[in-house]
C-alpha cells in the first residue's frame, strides 16, 4: 500500500475513533523515518479540544495515547503486506518525551562507562523502552536488553559484552 493511503487509513481511522469517544478532532497524517524505520504520525489537532481532554487522551504517563497507539497499530495492520508502525502525537507530547528519554538513555549509558556496573531503567512503556533500545543502539560500548515481567519489565544497560542477555 502506498505511503498516502496508509497516511490516509490511519487518519480516518483514528478521526472515527475520537469522534466515537466523544472528542472530535481533525488529525494531521505525516511520515517520519524515525530509528532506521518508516512510521506513520497522526497528530491530532488539540486546539479544538478542551484541557481535560487533551489530559484523558494522554493518561497518566502517556498510558492512554499508548493505548491508543497500539490499537491503532494493531487494526491498522491487520491483513497488510506492508506493516508499519503508527505514532499517534498530541500536544507535542511524544516530542517532548522523546527528549526526556534521549536524556535518560544518555545518563544511564553514561554512568555504566564511569562505573562499569549494568544499569537499570524501570517505569517504561514497552514503546519507550523500543526507543531507549534504539536511542542507545548507535553505541558501540553499550548494549541493551529488556529484564523481568510485565509490568515490572525494566530495560538494562551495560557495557557491551559483559554478560548474557535475558530476553
Amino acid at each position: 500500500m502506498a505511503e498516502t493511503q496508509l497516511q490516509q487509513r490511519g487518519q480516518q481511522w483514528l478521526e472515527t475513533f475520537l469522534k466515537l469517544a466523544a472528542f472530535p478532532a481533525t488529525v494531521t497524517p505525516e511520515v517520519r523515518n524515525t530509528f532506521a524505520e518508516k512510521s506513520c504520525w497522526l497528530t491530532i489537532d488539540h486546539t479544538s479540544l478542551q484541557p481535560a481532554q487533551i489530559e484523558a487522551l494522554l493518561g497518566s504517563n502517556g498510558a492512554v495515547l499508548d493505548s491508543i497507539q497500539y490499537l491503532a497499530s494493531a487494526i491498522l495492520n491487520i491483513g497488510q503486506e506492508e506493516q508499519i508502525a503508527y505514532t499517534i502525537e498530541i500536544d507535542g507530547y511524544r516530542d517532548r518525551r522523546l527528549k526526556e528519554l534521549t536524556a535518560i538513555a544518555e545518563s544511564a549509558a553514561n554512568q555504566v562507562r564511569e562505573t562499569g556496573e549494568e544499569y537499570e531503567i524501570k517505569a517504561l512503556s514497552s514503546a519507550e523502552r523500543r526507543q531507549v533500545h534504539s536511542i542507545l543502539q548507535s553505541s558501540d560500548d553499550i548494549e541493551t536488553y529488556s529484564r523481568g515481567q510485565e509490568p515490572d519489565r525494566r530495560l538494562v544497560v551495560r557495557l557491551a559484552g559483559s554478560g548474557s542477555d535475558e530476553a
